[in-house]
């Protein structure tokens, strides 16, 4: 079933440090936290922003216009590579 708004969450990669805060307030189960990796899945996603009100670093965002092309996975490799932590 196709979206019938446009995803408004985004995840900044490089920053996430797997908490888990957002997943336990997602009412849609829409993020999905693996050990080394973060990513927000869009079928669900209603963009009700308690994963962003959750995050206690700050790391996911809400994008009143939509998210577009910006990625929505971030993996432990970012991390290493491109953290300022």
């Amino acid at each position: 079933m196709p979206r019938k708004m446009p995803l408004m969450i985004h995840i900044i990669p490089g920053k996430c440090d797997y908490c888990g805060c957002c997943v336990g307030v997602c009412p849609e189960d829409a993020i999905e936290l693996m050990e080394s990796r973060i990513s927000i899945i869009d079928e669900r996603c209603t963009n009700c922003r308690k994963c962003v009100w959750a995050c206690p670093w700050e790391v996911i965002q809400f994008h009143k216009e939509g998210v577009g092309e910006i990625p929505n996975t971030q993996s432990n490799f970012l991390n290493e590579a491109g953290s300022s932590k």
